[in-house]
């Protein structure tokens, strides 16, 4: 069914290789978990098998041949959404594949019912939360029947009852004769999903190839040595070192019609602050709110003097970009929506330069932080080239340049191996200890069960439990 030989790529402007003299082969119906740090050519490969290398964005070795119809579900469901509708959206697909009119609505419900869509044909892709869209994507996928299912993370943006729907999607929805290739950093969850795991050399082919056990008996330790998420092997948790300093940022009754309910919530220094809830309940909008980038329509986010100093009685959203930037820092949940220069150390140089930090110290600051987040090999390349994971550090990075006394993050351990998650945690941490302010829209459980002093949670369209 698959069949690469001596596969390689390498991304136009790059020196070191995604992939590598990559050989491997994957019959009809198996259910192959792909494995490797972040970086090491998981997402490269299956765009590959899904024939989505540009021959102009780069170089090839090699060869990979796929036979039947492939779908694939990205890393970012926008990148894959095409119709304002979503039933349209569906159908998209199959209409350009010339399925008969009279079958493909039929197939448009099925696909949505079985992903746990939970909103009809006519509900406007814009309006859905990433998660949403996340099911929506897989519902395109799934409707076109392929013979080769591709899967890029397909449940990190989503709920745990979200996630647990698509899981099921994945175990029920598939035929047996369909070839499944996924990436997932969360092992045990995919496990059930999965018969086999190929472990991916950062650069180079397949290091490992087996049953799951298999792999983990003789692989385990130097799979989480290298940043794997291993089942069984639990993170300790980074408790605050002291009790939460003055307050920085309030909501008062702040809302956004049709996104988000009335929220009171209070920020503070030297406290980690975890905002939760399902999809839709308008965890990313509090988070453009209290990040300065969104007015609430009703109710107010204030700052304190110990934020804001004299611009105190100005609400975040009216203070000028280079203000805004030394005292909230946020992260996006998609990170290509913040990237506007054309490499990496542009990007991270940006803003300390747009607050006048001078030439030496926005060069020791960027340095600084390409170091800490395993980012220096790429300071020149491309943001639009990285894998889901180093963009996730970028957009971290980002907001740290200017030494923000706030940090808003939406999703930031998103794409993340064990260790550069392991690493973003204790970098919070460590901002935390120093007094900053972490306000962190996550659904990740481990992360908040390492980082968090305190939880937020948010029910759709009610106020703050």
């Amino acid at each position: 069914m698959i069949r690469a030989k001596g596969f390689g790529w390498r991304h136009a402007g790059r020196k070191a290789w995604a992939v590598r003299g990559l050989d491997l082969r994957v019959e009809r119906g198996e259910r192959v978990l792909l494995l490797g740090a972040s970086g090491a050519g998981k997402s490269t490969l299956l765009a590959a098998l899904a024939g989505l290398l540009a021959a102009d964005s780069g170089e090839r070795e090699g060869t990979v041949e796929v036979d039947g119809r492939v779908g694939i579900v990205f890393q970012d469901p926008e990148t894959q959404i095409v119709m304002a509708r979503a039933g349209d959206d569906v159908a998209f697909g199959l209409e350009n594949h010339a399925v008969p009119p009279a079958a493909i609505w039929s197939r448009v419900d099925g696909a949505l019912a079985r992903v746990g869509f939970p909103y009809g044909r006519d509900r406007s892709t814009a309006a859905l939360s990433g998660g949403e869209q996340q099911r929506l994507a897989l519902a395109g996928a799934l409707a076109l029947r392929p013979d080769v299912l591709l899967l890029d993370e397909p449940t990190a943006n989503l709920d745990p009852a979200g996630a647990g729907l698509v899981r099921g999607a994945l175990r029920e929805a598939l035929d047996p004769g369909t070839t499944t290739v996924l990436v997932e950093h969360r092992v045990a969850e995919a496990l059930p999903l999965v018969d086999r795991v190929v472990v991916l050399e950062p650069g180079g082919g397949v290091r490992a190839d087996g049953p799951p056990d298999e792999i983990f008996a003789t692989q385990g330790d130097r799979l989480v040595a290298e940043g794997v998420w291993v089942p069984g092997r639990p993170v300790e948790p980074r408790h605050a070192c002291a009790p939460p300093g003055e307050a920085l940022l309030t909501a008062e009754k702040a809302t956004i019609r049709d996104r988000l309910a009335a929220v009171d919530l209070l920020v503070r220094e030297g406290e980690s602050l975890a905002i939760l809830g399902p999809n839709g309940s308008g965890k990313s909008t509090l988070a453009l709110l209290l990040g300065g980038l969104l007015k609430p329509d009703g109710g107010r986010i204030a700052a304190t003097a110990a934020l804001a100093g004299p611009d105190a009685a100005t609400p975040p959203h009216r203070w000028r970009a280079p203000a805004l930037a030394r005292r909230i820092g946020s992260v996006f949940q998609d990170p290509e929506h913040q990237f506007v220069t054309s490499t990496v150390y542009d990007e991270l140089a940006l803003g300390p330069r747009r607050t006048g930090m001078p030439d030496g110290a926005v060069r020791s600051t960027v340095d600084g932080l390409l170091s800490r987040l395993r980012l220096d090999r790429l300071a020149a390349a491309n943001p639009y080239t990285l894998s889901g994971g180093e963009a996730r550090r970028l957009s971290v990075a980002t907001a740290l340049a200017a030494a923000p006394a706030l940090l808003v993050l939406d999703e930031p351990t998103f794409g993340q191996d064990r260790r550069t998650w392991v690493e973003l945690v204790d970098l919070l941490a460590g901002l935390r200890d120093e007094g900053r302010g972490i306000v962190t829209v996550t659904h990740d459980p481990d992360f908040v069960a390492a980082l968090a002093d305190r939880t937020v949670h948010l029910r759709a369209n009610q106020e703050t439990l």
